[in-house]
């Protein structure tokens, strides 16, 4: 069973990869995008997120074991993306500073994003848990569970600003287009790796599995709190109140899109 859903959690995370990818789109037939969009977006982004960290994996995990499970997953999520910020400390970029960065600094852009997509991978695969176990949705032969279906969805969605994060700088240096689509897929290669991973994990070692949807919550609330949001906010810098309006219009368009996703795969 493990070695047969295991092709389709890989599946899943090539899926989300690709359509990191569509957040360049915009530059196919545009020069630039707004600063009020970009927020808009990261907000959505950050909205869907938390939506799904909450409802979906602190739920699950309560489902499935205790309070003090679930709590220490959350640490540990926490703790390990703030060590994997450790790694990359000192490399903080500001999109404002973009035009005046080289090429090895780009790079290093898209290298910050792909360590933090590894996380997002964890998730996608955690969420795969009870795959051929229970689930209304049939495929190659495998129940889906509604949560793997919802957390898909979820990081899908919120991959598109992603997307467009790595595209802003590499459109300024003006590489081909095609290509910045291709860096913007490579940077969220670690999310299928990341998904098999987890999958294997939690598959064999099913006691863990409170702590690894904690674990995946964790992760991912760290990440809006710390990444998404002031990302979005430094982006908005220059618009009247900061952006923190487009911001709060974001996350209600995030919340407002997956409660009607949570109702139909449940």
């Amino acid at each position: 069973m493990v070695v047969e859903g295991l092709g389709l959690v890989i599946a899943a995370g090539v899926f989300t990869a690709i359509v990191c990818g569509f957040g360049t789109l915009p530059f196919f037939f545009v020069d630039d995008v707004s600063d009020r969009v970009t927020v808009v977006l990261w907000g959505l982004a950050g909205g869907i997120m938390l939506f799904a960290s909450v409802f979906g994996f602190v739920v699950e995990g309560l489902a499935e074991g205790s309070i003090a499970q679930v709590g220490l997953g959350l640490v540990v999520g926490v703790v390990l993306v703030v060590l994997a910020d450790r790694l990359i400390a000192g490399h903080e970029f500001r999109p404002r500073q973009i035009p005046d960065a080289d090429f090895r600094k780009l790079v290093l852009i898209v290298g910050v994003l792909t360590v933090h997509s590894f996380p997002e991978g964890v998730a996608l695969g955690v969420a795969f848990a009870d795959l051929g176990v229970e689930g209304d949705l049939v495929l190659a032969g495998l129940a889906i569970p509604a949560l793997a279906v919802f957390i898909t969805i979820a990081i899908s969605i919120q991959n598109i600003p992603e997307g467009l994060a790595v595209a802003i700088p590499l459109h300024t240096y003006g590489l081909a287009n095609w290509k910045i689509f291709g860096w913007a897929v490579f940077s969220s290669v670690p999310q299928p790796i990341g998904a098999a991973i987890a999958y294997v994990f939690v598959t064999i070692a099913r006691d863990f599995l409170p702590l690894g949807f904690g674990f995946a919550a964790g992760a991912m609330i760290y990440l809006v709190l710390h990444d998404i949001f002031p990302e979005a906010l430094d982006h908005g810098s220059e618009l009247p109140g900061r952006g923190r309006r487009e911001l709060v219009i974001g996350i209600s368009l995030g919340v407002a899109i997956m409660v009607p996703v949570m109702l139909l795969t449940e």
